[in-house]
C-alpha cells in the first residue's frame, strides 16, 4: 500500500503514462475522496453501523492536472493504486465549482460524466500544494468566497490562456512606472548683503611720557621748583584781611556772644 504521497504520485504518472498522448506532461495529482465533510465521522461513528455504511460509500479519486487536460482516475481504497480513468476534461472546460479552501479539510464540487450532479469531493491539507497547482484549471468564479484561485493569484494564466513564454516573469505585469519629472534649474544663490565699510584705520595712541633713561644715563634736568608767592603783611594802620575777619565770633571778639550755659 502506497503511503507517501509521492510514491502515489508515481504510480499515477505510471498508469497515465501508457494512454497518454506524446508530448503530455503531468503538473500535478491530488487524492480526493467523496462523500459529507469527514470531520462528521466521528458524528456518525456513534450510530450504530452508520459510521461504516458512510465509509463504504465514499469513493477515492487521483485527479492529476496535464499541460492540456484534467484525467480523473479511481483509486483503490485499500491500496491507493490508481485504477481506470473514469473522466477527460480540457484544461479551459474543467467543471468543479463551489470551492472551498479550508485549514484542514478542502471541498471542492465537481460534474463527473454519469452523474446527474456534482459530487462533492473532500481534499485533505496533506495534498494542499497540490490542489493549489490543480487550481490553475478552475473556471472564473469557482472560489465559494469569490477569490482568485490560487495559482492565479501566483502567476499562472487563467484556463484557455496561453503560459507566458520561458524567461519571462509569471503573473500580472508591473505597472509601466513614470519617468520622474524634470527637475527645475538650480537657482544661483541670493545676492549678499553690501559688504561692510571700510574701517577707519586706527589712530596711534598718545605719546607716552618720555621714556625712563638707558640705565647709566642722567635723569634730564628739572625745573626749580618755583616758590610759593607770600602774602604782604598789611601795611601799619590796615585792618588785616581786608578788614573782614573771618574768624568772627571767637572769645575775645566783639562780635562773640558766649552761650547761655558758659560762665
Amino acid at each position: 500500500m502506497a503511503i507517501r504521497r509521492a510514491k502515489q504520485k508515481a504510480q499515477v504518472i505510471e498508469k497515465l503514462s501508457q494512454v497518454a498522448p506524446p508530448g503530455e506532461t503531468f503538473i500535478a495529482c491530488v487524492h480526493v475522496e467523496t462523500g459529507p465533510s469527514p470531520w462528521l465521522n466521528a458524528v456518525f461513528d456513534e450510530v450504530p453501523l452508520l459510521g461504516l455504511i458512510v465509509a463504504l460509500t465514499r469513493r477515492f479519486y487521483f485527479l492529476t492536472l496535464t499541460n492540456s487536460s484534467v484525467v480523473v482516475n479511481v483509486a483503490s481504497r485499500w491500496t491507493n493504486r490508481p485504477g481506470d480513468v473514469v473522466g477527460v476534461f480540457p484544461r479551459h472546460a474543467f467543471p468543479v465549482s463551489r470551492v472551498k479552501r479550508a485549514t484542514i479539510w478542502s471541498s471542492m464540487y465537481l460534474q463527473l460524466p454519469g452523474d446527474d450532479k456534482p459530487r462533492r469531493l473532500n481534499i485533505h491539507r496533506y495534498w494542499r500544494n497540490e490542489m493549489d497547482q490543480l487550481s490553475a484549471a478552475f473556471p472564473p468564479g469557482a472560489m465559494a468566497d469569490g477569490s482568485m484561485p490560487p495559482a492565479v493569484a501566483q502567476g499562472m494564466p487563467l484556463p484557455g490562456q496561453p503560459y507566458p513564454p520561458q524567461g519571462l516573469p509569471q503573473g500580472q505585469p508591473f505597472p509601466q512606472q513614470q519617468p520622474f519629472p524634470p527637475q527645475a534649474a538650480p537657482q544661483p544663490f541670493p545676492p549678499q548683503q553690501q559688504p561692510m565699510p571700510p574701517q577707519a584705520a586706527p589712530q596711534p595712541f598718545p605719546p607716552q611720557q618720555q621714556p625712563m633713561p638707558p640705565q647709566g644715563q642722567p635723569f634730564p634736568p628739572q625745573a626749580a621748583p618755583q616758590p610759593f608767592p607770600q602774602q604782604q603783611p598789611p601795611a601799619q594802620g590796615q585792618p588785616p584781611y581786608g578788614g573782614q575777619n573771618p574768624y568772627g565770633g571767637q572769645p575775645g571778639h566783639p562780635s562773640y556772644a558766649p552761650h547761655p550755659d558758659q560762665p
